[in-house]
């Protein structure tokens, strides 16, 4: 019986995901689809910015990456290194270090946030970019207007209450739309905290929110959002971060306690160690690839999503890191690999998008189909339709189908999780072993919350 040959792929998003699903369809013994992923789940990214304004729940936008696969074998691991020459990979399990061989590798994992671009912004400000960061954006939410209700000076009670999203993307403009929503529906709750106390501030330096869109929708999306309350500041510029607010570039100090980074981007350091080691090339952080998305020079490495630098035949162009193009690109790449295996010539990747969609707040949008330009509620429908048609399973799509439902016609969720563990209760109680930190205090010290919040917090 031949051994099994194993055709591995790197990263568990909507690369890596589609990559596995298509290939496991194809591929006959002895090759087998090994898909490694640091996490167990996919995370649908575009959904974070609901997460934050809790019109939906985290494990509505993350999916069990063992639920999407049917017989690829999947293994939780991070990646060290690649020995190119051995085709092995070193990956630390959570059994330890484990060796993986590999007829062909491919890299499709995502980047991660860069919060080096301004200074004071890895300090002050907080990143959304993976299901932990919206979940901990939305407590820090919940935790200032609690500070507010205990703080007297009005000045600090504004500055509290302001809340500065640096970025007008897409990820930008839906974070902050997301939170002019959730402040207005929660605000009730917090009976003295005054309407006037609570902002949103949207700062970007481009002269249209949305760049990657038709630019009438990117001024319609300005438009709405300013009618709702939000402070959309164009062409403008972000100098330095700190605890205080921003400071722009002409000076102006913008106040505010909450600063939510939607800008910037850098590799994985695991392309920084390859390119190092064995002389992957890359260019502006991303795998450089030929035309069929293999990697020159090294025939049995192939990259697609966004860490790879795919050059798209439909616009002369590379392609932009988002969804569809990583989607397309997997099933090219899939068809490629098969190709390859039987000898027949590969394709050049080629893909005209069906258009973009963004939304800007709780059932409002803005979406170019095919050409067709669309806002509002209908724009906000199909935003949702195109991932729950991505949701695997006919039983999880109906679940958050109905969950969907339900939060359209009902009050928004205001719990403030902390995910206490029973050793770290007893320590709020007072139950704390001499000369030890309480548990908690060091995690609220890590993430920069006022000395008012720990303080109430330990008093309850």
């Amino acid at each position: 019986m031949e051994a099994e040959k194993n055709i591995v792929v790197i990263g568990g998003g909507f690369a890596g995901t589609t990559l596995a699903q298509a290939l496991e369809k194809r591929l006959a013994a002895p090759y087998r689809v090994v898909l490694i992923s640091d996490e167990s789940f996919t995370t649908f990214n575009p959904m974070l910015a609901e997460v934050v304004g809790a019109s939906v729940f985290p494990e509505q936008v993350i999916v069990p990456i063992r639920q999407m696969i049917q017989r690829s074998r999947f293994i939780m691991a991070t990646v060290q290194d690649v020995d190119y020459e051995r085709r092995t990979i070193r990956g630390t399990t959570l059994a330890g270090t484990r060796e993986i061989a590999f007829e062909h590798l491919i890299f499709a994992f995502g980047t991660r946030a860069n919060m080096e671009l301004v200074p004071g912004m890895k300090e002050h400000a907080l990143p959304l970019k993976m299901i932990g960061d919206a979940m901990f954006i939305r407590n820090q939410v919940l935790r200032r207007l609690a500070c507010i209700e205990l703080e007297s000076d009005p000045d600090v009670r504004r500055r509290l209450g302001h809340f500065i999203v640096v970025g007008g993307g897409f990820s930008g403009v839906e974070v902050a739309g997301e939170l002019a929503d959730y402040l207005r529906s929660v605000r009730h709750f917090y009976r003295l905290v005054r309407d006037e106390e609570l902002a949103v501030t949207i700062l970007h330096d481009g002269s249209r929110l949305l760049p990657e869109m038709p630019e009438s929708l990117g001024v319609i999306a300005a438009q709405r959002m300013a009618d709702r309350g939000i402070n959309v500041r164009l062409g403008t510029r972000a100098s330095r971060v700190s605890e205080e607010g921003v400071v722009l570039q002409d000076g102006e100090c913008m106040g505010g306690s909450t600063v939510i980074c939607t800008i910037g981007t850098k590799p994985n350091p695991l392309i920084e160690r390859l390119a190092t080691r064995i002389g992957l090339p890359v260019e502006r952080g991303r795998i450089t690839t030929q035309g069929d998305m293999s990697v020159p020079d090294f025939p049995a490495l192939w990259a697609a999503g966004d860490c790879a630098l795919v050059h798209n035949a439909a616009t002369g162009q590379p392609s932009p890191p988002t969804a569809q193009h990583a989607v397309a690109q997997a099933h090219q790449l899939a068809d490629n690999l098969v190709r390859r295996l039987t000898g027949r010539e590969t394709r050049t990747f080629a893909f005209v998008a069906k258009g973009m969609m963004a939304t800007i707040g709780h059932m409002k949008g803005v979406a170019s189909i095919y050409g067709v330009r669309v806002t509002g509620l209908p724009a906000w429908l199909l935003w949702r339709a195109f991932y729950l048609s991505r949701i695997p399973t006919l039983g999880r799509k109906l679940r958050i189908f109905v969950e969907w439902s339900w939060s359209m016609f009902f009050p928004t969720d205001i719990t403030h999780l902390r995910f206490t563990r029973s050793n770290e209760a007893d320590e709020i109680n007072g139950h704390v072993p001499l000369g030890r930190v309480p548990t908690v205090v060091q995690a609220y010290a890590k993430q920069s919350v006022p000395a008012v919040t720990v303080t109430n917090e330990l008093r309850r």
